[in-house]
């Protein structure tokens, strides 16, 4: 937890060009943090979510169908299509973006926001296909079943007993891909051509102390996240009292 605080207090320190030694406490930093002279640490937080929504957007809805083809349907080339699916969460990032890196190259893609898009997508489907595949496996097929029974057509009993019943395990995949999205630096890097992302101007900007404007975003995603543990927390600890009085 010590770096943790470390970020969270020098987020409050009232530096100059290097954000290295302690100079004063100050509020500034954070009611000034996308000023003029510091607009790019915004521009980079900026690219980083728009990359990270687009790229789990697109991972989530295709690794949601072949998590869902792979437990429920037997198909020709279905083991060789798992395994190949765990060879991203296998592979080193940095085989990865240099052999991304080298496609593009060869067929003269410019690197710009759409190639790391790209790559994104394609390193997170495998963490959705292996997250929504367990939740998939785990469902008892009476209930879809019992929906059929009830003349329900399959679009009916898809949207109102199997995606509900996948909802969770669907919005935990998301999260953890968009999470592996705006963290990546090593697989960004070789593919992001002059396009900067808040991971990237970080690893720029460590050789002279991280701008407190850094460390502000970064504890704010920090406190965000932490506030959405403590919601959920509290919403299923209060779904459950609701639930032991009624039994």
């Amino acid at each position: 937890m010590i770096p943790i605080a470390y970020t969270f207090i020098f987020s409050f320190n009232d530096s100059l060009k290097s954000n290295i030694s302690w100079r004063g406490f100050t509020f500034d930093k954070w009611l000034n943090v996308c000023a003029v002279q510091n607009g790019a640490v915004c521009e980079a937080f900026a690219n980083s979510i728009v990359i990270g929504v687009v790229a789990t957007v697109v991972a989530t809805i295709l690794g949601t169908m072949i998590a869902i083809a792979i437990v429920r349907y037997r198909f020709r080339a279905r083991s060789g299509i798992s395994l190949l699916l765990f060879l991203p969460m296998a592979t080193p990032e940095v085989v990865l973006g240099a052999g991304l890196a080298a496609q593009f190259l060869a067929f003269g893609v410019p690197k710009d926001m759409l190639t790391i898009i790209l790559a994104h997508t394609m390193f997170c489907i495998s963490f959705v296909v292996v997250t929504v595949k367990a939740r998939v496996a785990s469902l008892d097929p009476a209930l879809e079943e019992a929906g059929r029974d009830l003349y329900g057509s399959p679009t009916q009993v898809f949207l109102r007993v199997t995606f509900p019943l996948l909802l969770p395990g669907i919005i935990a995949a998301a999260l953890l891909s968009f999470a592996l999205s705006f963290d990546d630096f090593i697989i960004t890097n070789f593919n992001s051509g002059s396009v900067m992302t808040f991971p990237k101007y970080i690893y720029i900007s460590a050789s002279r102390g991280i701008p407190a404007e850094a460390n502000v975003i970064a504890s704010a995603v920090f406190l965000f996240a932490i506030a959405l543990v403590l919601v959920a927390q509290i919403s299923q600890a209060a779904r459950r009292r609701k639930l032991a009085k009624q039994g």
